[in-house]
């Protein structure tokens, strides 16, 4: 337990309010304040064997704000707010220590309560544990009462001890759980506004950048330019400079554009290989061999992630065997797994997270040319659409990629 020093930093109203947030228990008496179902419930079967195990027809879990008192868990009363004045737990709780009353109504600091004199309640037996927090906050108390005049044994004293550390146990996953998925939603806002200044950036720098390849063309078709000694050869070096930086900001371009605006539809697989090959200039029809499924997804996006894969696959193929590439889908009722196997130079174990990354290439020798974001690109694909994107290797060797899209 932390000292009453530790505890004192929450007990100012503005302080308490705060860090009760933290738990996601809100403190407004408009909202309920109340942790998500599964905690909810777990809570609610706490209270319940606690009362059971005291012997008494009530017991709370209350959640103590700067105004008010929220039961978050009741047996034997429908959970409800009040005033914090007229608390019995706002009275003791901060003290970190167990309060056990026979007979509320002859104690002073009970006897004048409105749960005790019959204005809200007749309370007279009254036990409560506070809920201490690793951090020393104290958002409540576990109680547990009756409308006759009881004692408790040491037995169900200790008992009632350790159900409220169970519910400690249970808030301090709520504050996990809200602090995560902060993180989270904080996490993918970022994203969000890197991805959308990527993407400006790559179409602002685009239109210059193809004007400037525009004119570079015209210099490369005039003959007396051409005639210089080693002009032609200067020109070409500048041409495949800037149109790899072209093909960069494409590459970002596409990189930030994916999961926006997601239009999902069923797709067939083999409609989508053909309209990827195209794009990419592949003529061997037997270079890819594709097995026909449907796939719940958008289609401009399933085609970029195949033409991503099918691209990779012709970059990094092995100098000894003629390249295949094989496409095939399974569908069941959790929804549809694209493969895309290979049989070029594979991926190594180790380095099969690292190439998800974006910017990330692995420059072995031999590779194709490329920016490091088609495989992260594709991983984006499938998160946008609720699935993921594993790499495997083919057997025999080469590397095969499998992304799911869960059912509609």
């Amino acid at each position: 337990m932390a000292s009453a020093a530790g505890r004192l930093a929450f007990t100012d109203d503005i302080s308490r309010d705060l860090e009760l947030l933290e738990y996601g228990l809100n403190p407004s008496p408009d909202s309920p304040l109340l942790p998500n179902d599964a905690v909810l419930k777990a809570v609610q079967n706490l209270v319940g064997l606690a009362a059971q195990l005291c012997g008494t027809p009530f017991g709370v879990v209350n959640i103590i704000s700067a105004a008010h008192q929220h039961q978050i868990g009741a047996w034997g009363v429908d959970p409800g707010v009040c005033g914090r004045g007229d608390s019995m737990c706002a009275k003791v709780f901060l003290n970190g220590e167990k309060t056990i009353v026979a007979d509320a109504s002859r104690d002073p600091r009970f006897a004048d309560n409105p749960f005790v004199t019959g204005e809200l309640g007749r309370v007279r037996f009254y036990a409560s544990v506070p809920l201490e927090m690793a951090s020393g906050f104290i958002p409540g108390s576990l109680c547990v009462f009756s409308e006759t005049a009881q004692e408790l044994t040491p037995t169900q004293a200790d008992m009632l001890d350790a159900l409220a550390k169970q519910v400690v146990e249970l808030l301090e996953l709520q504050r996990s759980t809200v602090q995560l998925d902060r993180a989270y939603a904080e996490l993918e806002e970022s994203n969000a506004r890197l991805a959308g200044f990527a993407g400006r950036v790559s179409h602002d720098l685009r239109s210059p950048l193809t004007t400037m390849l525009g004119y570079l063309e015209m210099l490369q078709d005039d003959p007396d330019i051409t005639a210089v000694p080693g002009a032609a050869d200067d020109l070409e070096k500048i041409g495949s400079s800037g149109r790899r930086m072209l093909a960069m900001l494409e590459d970002v371009l596409s990189f930030s554009r994916v999961g926006g605006g997601l239009h999902r539809e069923y797709v067939s697989l083999r409609t989508a290989v053909t309209e990827a090959a195209w794009d990419l200039g592949i003529n061997e029809l037997s270079l890819v061999d594709v097995e026909d499924a449907t796939v719940h997804a958008d289609r401009g996006q399933l085609r970029t992630l195949l033409q991503n894969l099918l691209s990779n696959a012709m970059n990094y193929r092995s100098p000894q065997r003629p390249l295949r590439i094989r496409v095939s889908g399974v569908s069941n009722y959790h929804g549809s797994t694209v493969f895309v196997a290979d049989n070029g130079k594979g991926i190594a174990p180790e380095d099969r997270a690292k190439v998800l990354e974006p910017l990330v290439r692995l420059h072995r020798d031999g590779d194709g040319g490329g920016t490091g974001l088609g495989l992260a690109t594709c991983s984006s694909i499938a998160k946008a659409h609720g699935g993921e994107l594993t790499l495997s290797e083919t057997p025999g060797g080469g590397t095969t990629v499998a992304v799911s899209f869960p059912a509609a």
